[in-house]
């Protein structure tokens, strides 16, 4: 790992009533794999969007590859938790994953052979070039979730960010879903949000800990008192064993 690629500085935010976050300072090497972890309302959508630019913070500093977030956002793949787009609108696979290249496209007329090459290679990166022509309704949810992840990767960014990416998928797709990304890791910067704490700490270089404040930031493994205080009560840590494995 090297020099910090996301950098926020006592960063706090609130929609008008009590802060939801408070003096957040989160620094990210390049080429990490973080996992932001916490319970329900806890900030942890609000920080991804101040990351993306899409908020300002009330109060702090926050870069992205050295720049303000708004101007670092077409250097940063975003998969959202719930798609934004219905599930039975007519659309392939292939039209789905080309959006990602809105704002590369060079050309008004449509896209390019350089759209085209991109989104061959992120879908057979991510395994979901046989399903190129399929109609976006009818995939499974683990293959609608590489199908998101293409687009975002479409967009060629530096960094990806996904907001509970596998919320609503079964254990052996959620499985497969992090073993791609801990391939991609290779390559570009991640940041996921996951309520699996036990899950994620077999991917991650890095744990975040966030319910309003930043209450941990590690490579190690969180202990009990952490979760506690995170949580709010006890929360039992769950280790999945293998692609087939349970609970």
């Amino acid at each position: 790992m090297t020099a910090p690629i996301i950098t926020l500085e006592e960063v706090s935010f609130s929609y008008g009533g009590p802060p939801v976050l408070e003096g957040v300072s989160l620094s990210v090497p390049e080429g990490a794999f973080v996992g932001l972890v916490g319970p329900n309302g806890g900030g942890k959508s609000t920080l991804l969007k101040i990351i993306l630019g899409l908020l300002e913070p009330a109060a702090g500093r926050v870069t992205v590859l050295g720049r303000r977030p708004v101007e670092a956002r077409q250097s940063i793949g975003y998969v959202p938790q719930f798609a934004t787009f219905p599930r039975h609108f007519p659309v392939s696979v292939e039209e789905t994953v080309l959006l990602g290249r809105l704002g590369k496209a060079r050309t008004l007329f449509g896209y390019g052979q350089r759209d085209r090459e991109v989104a061959r290679r992120v879908m057979a990166e991510t395994e979901i070039i046989n399903l190129r022509a399929r109609p976006i309704g009818d995939l499974s949810g683990g293959q609608v979730q590489r199908v998101l992840i293409a687009r975002a990767l479409a967009s060629e960014p530096k960094i990806l960010i996904l907001d509970e990416p596998t919320s609503n998928i079964d254990m052996r797709a959620e499985t497969d879903i992090f073993d791609l990304l801990k391939t991609l890791n290779a390559r570009v910067t991640i940041v996921v949000v996951s309520h699996d704490i036990g899950f994620i700490s077999q991917y991650v270089s890095l744990i975040a800990c966030l319910n309003r404040t930043l209450l941990c930031h590690t490579a190690s493994p969180i202990a009990g008192e952490i979760i506690q205080q995170i949580y709010g009560s006890p929360v039992r840590m769950i280790q999945h064993t293998g692609r087939d494995g349970g609970r």
